[in-house]
């Protein structure tokens, strides 16, 4: 963006039903890019399961919209992190319009590697036109190799993809897909799920590049500009409303796999005028068992999803609903292990540490805050081969109930609160 189109953003406001139909015009996008990998996915962890989520990030890779029914921890900006990476490997010059970029490594994502970004740059306006952001989708690759839950360290785990781009220019890496293909015990599932995400990724830049052009480039900066400004301002009212003061809660994990040691579970929840910090500084230190995740994907992952459950149920989640929150987070903890830490098992722990932050407020926020959910995986699986030879792995976790509120009793069977609202998966399938 050039410097007379900064200052025109920076002194320009855009009219309110502009905003809204541009508000909501992204989230319907990406909500319509939701339905259509459910609806091309070849895999049941996506198509059933949806575990899966698609953003929409500025040219700095800033959350701006996701879709309405992503998994809680994707919706923490893990998209934006990968964008943020590839934005310091390649340079926005090195970034085409067809470029399709990929990210799943430990040191970035802080999550097991089959959790992989996939994302492609949006361009509107004339000529060439101006970088407006990027379209990002998080899918969980149902086989990438490796051993979990057994590992000892990440490179146990699965291949590792920093930032590598699997299009350029609009045209396949073939050599990008042979080695994805031939790391995979289930080549024809996960490429299909591959195409399904790239579509997503293709069709979602298309759409919010049509969104940009019918209104200009300028008023869209301007638009996104005030809906991040807007959330930011509503988190803080809310924040605000909140009795000042530090709100700690104490509680523990069973164990790390490994061992039967139980872990502490210890967060401090600060509330200062507008600002909230999540203190982890007590909490368990990295383990040896794959229950480890990373700063962006462990700690700041929990620490939203809890914030947007107590304070900003109401708001979007975007940069701008989150800037208000703050976190400390030491290295070396469960969640902020070292990038080479196992991590297959990643999210077990983060039900207990949700449940830990709500419980922590418990005082100052009761009508908002609930009784612990059931907080368990409580995984099923079993594996085998079919009658050609081919393998099949059938894994889905548990249900169980929430705890009640201030007004009613808790729901269920659901899945725990790191899974959202995501379905059972039919063992027919």
């Amino acid at each position: 963006m050039s410097e007379e189109s900064r200052q025109k953003l920076a002194n320009n406001s855009v009219d309110p039903i502009t905003l809204e139909v541009i508000r909501h015009g992204i989230v319907s996008i990406t909500d319509q890019i939701d339905a259509n990998i459910s609806r091309t996915a070849f895999s049941p962890y996506i198509y059933e399961y949806k575990d899966f989520a698609v953003g929409l990030v500025n040219a700095e890779g800033e959350l701006i919209a996701q879709c309405t029914g992503g998994m809680p921890v994707f919706v923490a900006d893990s998209v934006g992190m990968a964008v943020r990476d590839g934005l310091a490997v390649y340079g926005r010059e090195r970034l085409h319009r067809g470029d399709v970029v990929l990210c799943n490594h430990a040191a970035i994502q802080g999550q097991h590697l089959n959790n992989t970004v996939m994302y492609t740059p949006i361009c509107a306006g004339p000529g060439l036109g101006t970088l407006i952001g990027f379209f990002a989708i998080n899918v969980h690759w149902i086989d990438i190799g490796g051993i979990t839950p057994r590992s000892s360290d990440i490179f146990m785990e699965g291949l590792q993809l920093r930032s590598i781009k699997l299009w350029s220019k609009g045209e396949p890496i073939q050599e990008v897909y042979r080695i994805i293909e031939n790391n995979t015990r289930f080549p024809v599932e996960l490429l299909g799920d591959i195409a399904a995400q790239h579509a997503g990724c293709v069709l979602g830049r298309d759409l919010t590049q049509a969104l940009a052009d019918k209104y200009g480039v300028e008023t869209f900066f301007v638009a996104v500009k005030t809906m991040l400004d807007q959330s930011e301002a509503a988190a803080r009212a809310k924040i605000r409303a909140i009795t000042d003061g530090e709100y700690r809660y104490d509680t523990f994990f069973d164990n790390d796999g490994e061992s039967d040691e139980p872990l502490p579970i210890r967060v401090k929840v600060i509330v200062s005028g507008e600002e909230m910090t999540i203190d982890y500084s007590d909490i368990a230190g990295q383990v040896r068992g794959c229950i480890n995740s990373g700063y962006y994907g462990g700690g700041r992952t929990t620490a939203r999803v809890a914030f947007k459950y107590l304070v900003a149920h109401d708001e979007p989640a975007n940069e701008g609903t989150f800037r208000p929150l703050k976190l400390i987070l030491p290295e070396g903890k469960i969640l902020s292990a070292h990038p080479t830490a196992p991590m297959g098992n990643y999210s077990q722990p983060f039900p207990t540490v949700i449940d830990a932050i709500i419980k922590a407020l418990e005082k100052a926020l009761p009508e908002r805050v609930t009784g612990a959910h059931f907080g368990t995986f409580s995984g099923v699986r079993f594996r085998g081969k079919r009658d050609n030879g081919t393998p099949f792995d059938c894994h889905d976790s548990g249900h169980g109930g929430w705890g009640a509120s201030a007004t009613h009793d808790g729901a269920g069977p659901f899945r725990t609160m790191a899974h959202g609202d995501t379905r059972i998966i039919p063992v027919e399938l």
